[in-house]
């Protein structure tokens, strides 16, 4: 059905939403309306079904804009008060409208690169197609032979097929080549490398692992290409420098990838100064479209303590961030990234934990399943270290974001915050915790209490080859129902925002509220994924969209100006092709986003919406 329908009068057609205006402007002559002396809005949209996302989660059928602000939320008869004759009337034609997400935690500008760069695609691959793929991208840039690196993105390490199937240098060697290359883990806790890089590097079998990383080793002692964590680090020096060029050209596709999804607002959750370079040039050039925030990595540097922390977070500040945020697109530098672990699922295992990863003392036919003695690294601070970090960026109003994947870095994190909170209040500092996929239940409530942000990806919560040969029998039954435990954190009254963490995984914000809901696979995932994923109850619809919307917003300390559909709100808002909340759950991951809009300004259109912004 075409959006602004026809209606015949006499010889001539005239458009539905043009006879709504005449006669919004007939009725309120005498009205306070457009009409009738005040502002008309420059667009209405109408006839639609719009979730407000209010404190009573509202429905509504018309909304208004003006100056990228939104002036009204109601009823039709209520919005024709703001019609005037240069007015844009948008038939919704009973479609759903809702506030734009607000993405807690990503990394934009590596998701843009991994865009344009050679990619694995997170595929599920056996060793020989893994090979094929990466032989593809050697094969269409022979100019580089025999010395450029090539570095390649997105391998879903623990989806190696047959599962629990592990590659090495080795496997790279076979390839035609004499380039180096290093294959990223979409984890981005690992890297795999060839023996030429390591040759390059100068690792040997000698060579030491680094602070908060590691080497792993075959059963002869030789480095097997496997690089954990900081142990990465060792090739950043051989690496060629990515071009300002290309990083334009990643910083807007990532834009366009967001926006097709109906991102309206971001936090780069691990930024430098870079990071936060490419899209101040892209906001000079006209091209932002997208509130764009960063977190700045902090605590990397060795011997780096909380003043020289704060002041590298300030000076990024100072030069990029435009303060109080408007209805047209900004950069804002007020969060700082801390990494307390890495990851909890096999084979890194560099999550901290409060007890031991089992281990496989038996057979792949008989296993036997027992206490190992590794509980995976020490939280990446002190204690006395991470509260003094925390404190000072408190003191200095700077938001602090931790990673913590383990249980173990989780209860570490909420005891600095709770020492934080006794000077700090939640109004004054959003304090966030990503991932937490795996939460002693003795810390559940603790979340509330200390108004500390959890920010999963619902993502996660599935049968996948990640949880279930990654994580089902390292962690034993007791721990593993609570995997993920996003139901959970919700009923004991934490206040959740989304994050994506793309690029780890592809972007596909739609299919991860759809498991946060469900918390099952794809409908064609293999059958060993087949059902839900532990004990936790999964989130209702509301939730879900709440969490993207304006929990996340309040993460970012921006929930007066955005997360919902409300009158003196910046008018970020999208068009869905079907209503979220009259389909089947599975269907959730479906949708389509067909218009999205910053500071009422159209910033993506596709499929019946396109075009059709009528004047």
């Amino acid at each position: 059905m075409d959006t602004v329908s026809k209606v015949k009068q006499g010889d001539t057609d005239i458009s539905s939403n043009k006879i709504w205006l005449i006669t919004g402007c007939v009725m309120l002559v005498c009205g306070a309306g457009a009409c009738s002396g005040e502002p008309p809005a420059d667009t209405i949209y109408r006839n639609g079904y719009i979730y407000t996302v209010d404190a009573r989660s509202s429905t509504e059928e018309a909304l208004a804009i003006r100056d990228g602000v939104i002036v009204y939320v109601g009823n039709e008869s209520g919005a024709q008060k703001f019609a005037g004759r240069n007015t844009k009337i948008v038939d919704l034609d009973g479609r759903m409208m809702m506030p734009g997400l607000v993405d807690g935690h990503m990394h934009p500008l590596s998701g843009g690169l991994k865009l344009v760069s050679c990619s694995l695609n997170y595929a599920a691959l056996t060793v020989e197609q893994f090979r094929e793929r990466i032989q593809g991208c050697l094969d269409a840039s022979r100019d580089k032979e025999p010395d450029g690196w090539l570095e390649v993105e997105s391998w879903f390490q623990q989806n190696m097929l047959p599962p629990g199937t592990e590659v090495d240098f080795a496997d790279l060697d076979l390839l035609d080549t004499q380039r180096p290359i290093l294959v990223h883990s979409s984890f981005g806790h690992t890297t795999l490398a060839n023996s030429r890089a390591m040759e390059l590097a100068g690792i040997s079998s000698s060579t030491p692992d680094p602070d908060d990383g590691k080497i792993a080793h075959d059963a002869d002692g030789r480095p097997s290409g496997i690089f954990e964590d900081a142990a990465q680090g060792l090739f950043d020096g051989l690496l060629p420098e990515t071009t300002d060029a290309e990083r334009l050209v990643a910083g807007l596709a990532s834009l366009r990838e967001m926006n097709a999804q109906g991102i309206t607002s971001f936090l780069d959750a691990s930024a430098e100064y870079s990071d936060v370079k490419v899209y101040a040039t892209l906001q000079q050039q006209g091209k932002l479209t997208i509130r764009s925030h960063f977190a700045v990595l902090v605590g990397e540097e060795p011997g780096q303590n909380a003043d020289e922390a704060v002041e590298s977070v300030l000076q990024i500040a100072r030069e990029f961030d435009q303060g109080p945020i408007t209805p047209r697109p900004t950069i804002t530098v007020r969060n700082a990234k801390l990494f307390l672990d890495g990851v909890i699922a096999a084979p890194s295992f560099t999550g901290t934990m409060l007890e031991p990863y089992l281990e496989n003392r038996g057979t792949d036919e008989e296993p036997d399943w027992v206490s190992s003695d590794n509980k995976g690294p020490d939280p990446y601070f002190s204690a006395a270290d991470l509260e003094a970090f925390l404190l000072q960026l408190a003191a200095a109003g700077i938001d602090p974001h931790i990673h913590a994947d383990g249980d173990g870095a989780t209860r570490y994190a909420l005891d600095g915050f709770e020492a934080m909170r006794k000077q700090y209040s939640p109004q004054n500092i959003r304090a966030a915790i990503a991932h937490v996929e795996i939460v002693d239940p003795t810390d559940f409530a603790r979340f509330a209490a200390l108004d500390v942000i959890p920010v999963p990806s619902f993502q996660w919560g599935k049968p996948a080859s990640d949880t279930i040969e990654g994580l089902r029998d390292y962690l034993g039954p007791a721990r593993f129902k609570y995997i993920e435990p996003q139901g959970f954190l919700h009923e004991a009254g934490a206040r959740i925002a989304y994050g994506s963490d793309w690029p780890v995984d592809p972007l596909d914000v739609w299919f991860a509220l759809k498991v946060g809901v469900t918390r099952t696979n794809a409908p064609d995932a293999p059958a060993r994924y087949a059902g839900r994923l532990g004990e936790d109850p999964g989130l209702s619809r509301d939730t879900v969209v709440r969490a993207i919307t304006i929990n996340s917003s309040y993460e970012l300390h921006q929930e007066a100006e955005t997360g919902s559909l409300e009158v003196g709100k910046f008018a970020d808002l999208i068009v869905l092709d079907r209503n979220l909340f009259e389909i089947p759950a599975e269907e959730i991951a479906d949708i389509k986003v067909l218009l999205t809009v910053v500071g009422g300004e159209v910033v993506y259109e596709a499929g019946e919406m396109a075009g059709q912004v009528v004047e």
